[in-house]
């Protein structure tokens, strides 16, 4: 149909029983999507982080779907969404959490903007046992005022947003000895709980790997299961295609096992409603590290965070200026 109808490309989807849709592109959307200009912080916990095949604007949504599984092999585009997601996020009034073991290479470009940062697994057992006391403090907040979650509490009540990304998964459930596998075996503990117990309290969670598979763990699968956003770029392993998407469709799967070395940024996207292909915008280091610095006032500080060790101390990190979401602001 594509070469008939001289385009793009041709897509047939199911719409509903007994009806199909049939999509025809002219261009390619995702060979170069471009950075929308953005006035203002934009609506809390919405990022628009690149383009969708369709040509419509690839919005991530945590307060829709607020846990993430990115997977990707090294440049096939895993970084590049991440750094969207986070540039994005830097602009609105959010506490940004970093779990890098890879001694920080990646997040570290943020730090101006972080709340705290681990950058081994040591930092980030004690980070993340942190925030499920934390999470289970605000729990205890909206039990006693009689509210399912903390977007019930008053304006003025209401705790900060956060938003954990970690980086390199693997580095965390991987072990070489017996006191590795008990740390391994905590931080898979207490990702599984803000998995579970985060997306009414304000807690969400971007986790992204090179590779992620069963062979890391039982506690890879149970993490996956509250992992509701999957974003699969090329991998170097069919394994990991099939953790990140293979649970939810399997055309999904077929999909990105089909992205080449030569479409490298490009992604599929699935849910339990369909699948989309899609490509983040670039954001440069340079850019990165201008952003982190331009709103490095947005830094909540963090005080439980900062004593569990990976974060930066009170007198580094500067006072928060958040913005209410009725426009009012707060120091």
């Amino acid at each position: 149909m594509a070469h008939d109808w001289e385009v793009h490309a041709v897509r047939v989807t199911t719409w509903k029983p007994g009806l199909v849709r049939v999509v025809a592109s002219a261009s390619d959307p995702l060979k170069a999507p471009q950075m929308p200009k953005q006035r203002g912080a934009g609506r809390l916990l919405r990022v628009a982080v690149g383009a969708l095949e369709t040509g419509a604007q690839w919005v991530v949504d945590l307060r829709q779907v607020p846990h993430w599984l990115i997977v990707g092999a090294t440049r096939s585009g895993k970084s590049t969404l991440i750094n969207a997601l986070v540039a994005g996020l830097a602009r609105q009034p959010v506490a940004l959490v970093g779990i890098d073991c890879k001694g920080g290479m990646e997040l570290s470009l943020y730090g101006p903007r972080l709340s705290a940062l681990a950058t081994n697994r040591a930092q980030a057992v004690k980070l993340l046992g942190a925030l499920v006391d934390l999470t289970l403090d605000r729990m205890t907040v909206c039990r006693a005022a009689r509210v399912r979650n903390v977007w019930g509490l008053p304006e003025d009540e209401r705790p900060v947003p956060i938003v954990v990304i970690v980086d390199e998964l693997a580095e965390l459930f991987l072990v070489a000895s017996r006191n590795e596998k008990e740390e391994a075996q905590a931080a898979s503990t207490a990702l599984i709980r803000l998995a579970q117990l985060g997306a009414a309290l304000g807690v969400f969670l971007v986790v992204a790997g090179q590779r992620v598979g069963s062979d890391l763990g039982p506690g890879v699968t149970a993490l996956r299961a509250q992992l509701a956003g999957r974003v699969c770029h090329r991998v170097a392993d069919p394994g990991t295609a099939e953790m990140a998407l293979g649970d939810l469709n399997p055309d999904a799967l077929h999909a990105a096992q089909s992205i080449t070395p030569e479409q490298a940024g490009t992604a599929v996207l699935a849910s339990a409603d369909g699948w989309d292909r899609a490509r983040s915008h670039l954001v440069s280091e340079t850019e990165a590290e201008r952003v982190a610095a331009e709103y490095a006032h947005l830094t909540p500080h963090v005080p439980e965070l900062v004593t569990a060790g990976g974060g930066t101390s009170a007198d580094d990190v500067p006072r928060a200026r958040l913005e209410r979401l009725d426009g009012e602001e707060n120091e």
